[in-house]
């Protein structure tokens, strides 16, 4: 599976951006994607997921604002980013599992090549 993520830049806080993740591999519909975030000298954390079938999960810190979704007859994974926050900027990974649904990051082995957020306030 090779990924392949888009749609970073700068915005205001309280504005919106999408990011997309596309990928190749025809099994890719069937496998969890999920979205990661590294902010400069943190941890990279998981920011949401969604399995095969359309279950999803998100990081506290994101609930409510951000949404994940996918479109398999493109195979390609989107990220919708409202309400945003100088706190959410960072470099943002899409990844891939071999497992049908996943929130664990080392349980991920494909990824991106990430797409700078960045939010200013």
């Amino acid at each position: 599976v090779q990924l392949q993520a888009s749609g970073g830049g700068l915005v205001q806080a309280g504005d919106s951006l999408r990011l997309s993740c596309a990928a190749s591999g025809r099994l890719f519909s069937l496998s969890a994607t999920g979205w990661f975030r590294q902010a400069p000298g943190k941890e990279r954390e998981i920011v949401a997921a969604i399995s095969g079938g359309g279950n999803r999960y998100y990081g506290d810190s994101v609930k409510g604002r951000f949404t994940i979704s996918r479109d398999n007859a493109k195979n390609t994974v989107y990220l919708q980013m409202n309400s945003l926050k100088p706190e959410d900027t960072a470099v943002y990974y899409c990844a891939a599992s071999s497992r049908v649904y996943s929130t664990s990051r080392d349980e991920y082995g494909y990824w991106g090549q990430g797409t700078l957020v960045t939010v200013s306030s």
